[in-house]
C-alpha cells in the first residue's frame, strides 16, 4: 500500500518534516503501508531516514500528479483547492493539511469544510499523527464526492446569455 503527499507548486517544509518523522513512518507501517512517496514543491531538499520501515522516494514537479494520486491508498495534500478536488475526484482516502502558519490562512475554510460534509479529514501538522490514527476508524464515514457535471456551465451560459 502506498502513501502519497503533495504540497502543490509551493513549499510546506513542516508537512514533509512530519512525514519523515519516526513516529509517523512507524505508524504508517503498522497500519501497512509500504511506500512513501513526497511531492515536495519548491520546499527544502526532505532528509529522507537512511533505515525507515518504509520505501520513501520524492520529487519536486511533475506535468501531473494524477498517476501518484490514483496509485496511493492514502493521500495527504496541502490544503490548495486544486489538488484537493484532483484527490476527491479520484476518490482518493484523504487527509487534507492546513498550513497554520500563513497568514489570513483561507484554506481552512476549504479544508473544514469538505471535512464536515465527510470528504476528507482535516488537520495540521501537529494533529497529522492523530488523523493517521483515526483514519482508519472513520473510514465508513466517508462520503464519496460528487462527480462533476461537465453540462453545468454551458447550461448556466445557455439560460443567461439566450443561447438555448
Amino acid at each position: 500500500m502506498a502513501v502519497f503527499v503533495t504540497v502543490g507548486t509551493t513549499q510546506f517544509d513542516l508537512l514533509i518534516q512530519k512525514m519523515l518523522s519516526e513516529e509517523v513512518l512507524d505508524l504508517l507501517s503498522k497500519q501497512g503501508y509500504t511506500t512513501l512517496r513526497l511531492q515536495v514543491g519548491r520546499g527544502s531538499e526532505p532528509l529522507v531516514p537512511t533505515k525507515a520501515p518504509l520505501s520513501i522516494d520524492w520529487y519536486r514537479f511533475k506535468p501531473s500528479l494524477e498517476e501518484d494520486m490514483a496509485g496511493a491508498s492514502l493521500l495527504i495534500s496541502h490544503a490548495g483547492a486544486g489538488s484537493i478536488l484532483e484527490g476527491m475526484r479520484l476518490r482518493s482516502r484523504m487527509i487534507v493539511v492546513v498550513n497554520d502558519a500563513l497568514m489570513d490562512n483561507h484554506q481552512t475554510e476549504l479544508a473544514d469544510e469538505l471535512a464536515s460534509l465527510g470528504h476528507c479529514l482535516s488537520t495540521t501538522p501537529s494533529g497529522l499523527i492523530v488523523s493517521l490514527r483515526d483514519l482508519q476508524e472513520r473510514e465508513s464515514e466517508f462520503a464519496p464526492f460528487p462527480p462533476a457535471d461537465k453540462e453545468a456551465f454551458p447550461r448556466f451560459l445557455d439560460s443567461h446569455l439566450g443561447l438555448a
